[in-house]
């Protein structure tokens, strides 16, 4: 489904990614974990084509995109959902939900998107007519994943979705995504606290400086000594 070699990305003469390879499958989920500031945001930024690689090559679904416009990538069904959650606040959860649905070739399907969406986080259906701003943060971050979900999404891109949460609905919008990635959806998620991601049957890499530095089973990453002291802390 995705294939990245030897990436990299700067900020002006900064080198934030400095050769990175990465595969995933049909279907699978990869989770990328790693230090604050190490270019964890800066990967999906520039497989989305928000940030222009500044080296190697990002194959999707079996055709090049680096160097395409992110509305082109994501029209291909590669869909980032950034820190944040950016949602319009003015804007009622269901008018939030139907931009997703935006591109034509989405559009006709979008009450069907809208009763997959409010199937997994039926909180939404509850305030399909409320305002994005008077959302809590929990229902902010479903709505954001929801809005992903409105594009025929054949990756879904998920930069950090425990930021700034209660723990709590850490495990609540965990468990929604765990339903995600059940329903045969490729996703590709970033993630600081390795903890929130100990309970799925996932592929890890571990990112540090710009580069993969481990990469295994959340198993195989719990056996790992020097992961353990050195980036987790135990």
């Amino acid at each position: 489904m995705l294939e990245v070699r030897s990436l990299s990305a700067s900020y002006g003469q900064t080198r934030v990614l400095d050769g990175v390879d990465l595969m995933l499958g049909d279907g699978e989920f990869l989770v990328v974990i790693g230090p604050n500031g190490h270019g964890k945001t800066t990967l999906l930024r520039t497989i989305s084509g928000l940030l222009p690689a500044s080296g190697g090559e990002i194959t999707f679904d079996g055709e090049r995109i680096d160097g395409a416009r992110p509305e082109v990538i994501a029209s291909r069904g590669l869909v980032h959902i950034p820190q944040g959650d950016l949602p319009f606040g003015d804007m009622t959860v269901e008018e939030n939900l139907a931009l997703g649905a935006f591109p034509k070739a989405a559009w006709s399907h979008r009450a069907d998107r809208l009763d997959r969406v409010y199937a997994i986080f039926p909180a939404l259906a509850d305030r399909r007519s409320q305002r994005a701003r008077t959302l809590s943060g929990g229902e902010r971050r479903m709505l954001a994943l929801g809005r992903g979900l409105m594009r025929d999404a054949k990756l879904l891109m998920i930069d950090e979705p425990s930021l700034g949460l209660a723990p709590v609905i850490v495990n609540e919008v965990y468990r929604h995504i765990s339903t995600i990635v059940g329903s045969g959806i490729s996703v590709l998620l970033v993630e600081e606290n390795f903890s929130h991601v100990q309970g799925f049957d996932a592929r890890v890499l571990l990112l540090e400086s710009g580069r993969i530095v481990r990469e295994g089973t959340i198993g195989e990453l719990l056996r790992d000594d020097i992961v353990m002291a050195t980036y987790l802390g135990t």
